[in-house]
């Protein structure tokens, strides 16, 4: 699937049966903003979360998985599973 020109290329694709997404991360303060994108580039939410455990780190190689949506995310990195929930609920 083509990455639309707005959707930074550090964005990675969550391929659904229902729908697909597209998902960034970056560190913002102390929490961590997460944004998902439709497969068209339309921004579907752009909120704030917490990591658990913690010690996610933002600049070593990751993958977005299963079950990520605009209130929950998972990420692997390192073998471990992040779960991110937002604080903006």
């Amino acid at each position: 699937m083509r990455r639309p020109e707005n959707i930074s290329k550090k964005a990675q694709l969550i391929s659904g049966i229902g729908a697909s997404s597209w998902f960034t991360i970056k560190k913002e303060n102390e929490s961590y903003r997460i944004e998902r994108f439709s497969v068209d580039g339309e921004l579907e939410c752009s909120r704030l979360f917490d990591a658990k455990p913690s010690s996610f780190d933002v600049n070593k190689l990751f993958e977005f998985t299963y079950l990520s949506h605009c209130k929950e995310c998972t990420i692997i990195q390192n073998g471990l599973t992040y779960k991110f929930y937002s604080n903006e609920y």
